[in-house]
């Protein structure tokens, strides 16, 4: 798998970090970067390391080890300076709960020498609608949006999105998505955290895939699609849904060299290897032979959700 290293004038550079907890290590000697101008997506599975990892890059958490740096500065020792500079939007939000979900915007704007419009925010992420509601009250998806707009209303250089899309309707996560990109252009550097596979193959320049506390791979989406991929358009996929609980590694046999058949979810299959129309005849032929129908079958080229699923497993953590 591509790899790469953390450069020195990146807008985030990790290097050999660590951290323990009660003895365990949870980051073993981890190392990424992210530039200026891009958006970079740290993906793994639960307990991989990619929390802590970020929550050591905002200065939530000291490192036990190794060394991190945000725009050239420590973000615990160098807190003061750094908070003008960079934007957090966190899972759970951290947002005050009693609070009306404009009176917060307003209060975290304030904060900054020259904040973004606020009206401007609350168009751009349909905030309008609960300007007025409690915190509290907000549904998940309205409270990650008043979240990412607190996190980019100080006009940040670096900001740190946590799962920015969970839970929200598709209009939403296209607002969002949008605000992203223009972030982007605009020269900030973005690192963001998700467990959807398509916000990071849609969104990312750079991917990191972090598990058992170290990063595993490391590239640009293209790169990591065709890594170890057989023939020169990458692996092809061949989905479909049929009764839980086939004989997978029965039907990788069938289907021959080079072919992975899974079962991420029941009853959801991903065949992933060099398609053609004989490779889809074999499949819908083993299939006929015991007498199953499958549905929805699909084919299409390999996704950034089959490399991760490659490189992580697929058992349950």
């Amino acid at each position: 798998m591509p790899t790469t290293s953390a450069p020195s004038g990146a807008a985030v550079a990790v290097r050999g970090l660590v951290k323990r907890y009660g003895g365990r290590t949870v980051v073993d000697d981890l190392s990424l970067a992210a530039r200026a101008g891009e958006v970079t997506a740290v993906l793994g599975p639960n307990g991989a390391g990619k929390t802590t990892t970020v929550e050591c890059c905002e200065g939530l958490r000291s490192p036990d080890g190794g060394e991190v740096r945000v725009l050239g500065l420590d973000p615990r020792a160098d807190a003061a300076a750094l908070r003008p500079r960079v934007g957090v939007m966190l899972q759970d939000g951290g947002l005050p709960s009693g609070a009306r979900a404009g009176e917060v915007l307003h209060h975290v704007a304030a904060m900054y020498a020259r904040p973004r419009d606020v009206d401007e925010l609350v168009e751009r992420l349909g905030i309008g609608s609960f300007v007025r509601t409690t915190v509290r009250r907000l549904s998940g998806g309205q409270r990650q949006r008043l979240a990412l707009a607190a996190a980019v209303v100080g006009r940040p250089e670096v900001v740190f999105l946590d799962e920015p899309s969970a839970g929200m309707d598709p209009q939403s996560r296209l607002a969002v998505w949008e605000l992203v990109r223009e972030l982007r252009a605009a020269g900030v550097a973005i690192v963001l955290t998700t467990h959807l596979m398509d916000e990071a193959e849609s969104l990312a320049d750079l991917v990191h895939v972090v598990d058992h506390g170290r990063v595993i791979a490391s590239g640009a989406v293209p790169e990591l699609l065709a890594a170890g991929a057989d023939g020169p358009d990458g692996a092809t996929s061949v989905r479909f849904d049929a009764p839980a609980g086939l004989d997978a590694a029965a039907l990788t046999a069938a289907l021959g060299p080079g072919w992975t058949v899974a079962e991420p979810r029941a009853g959801a299959y991903v065949a992933t290897g060099p398609a053609g129309p004989r490779a889809v005849a074999a499949l819908t032929a083993w299939l006929a032979d015991r007498d199953v129908l499958a549905t929805r079958l699909t084919v299409g080229r390999r996704t950034l959700e089959d490399v991760f699923l490659d490189l992580t497993g697929r058992h349950l953590r």
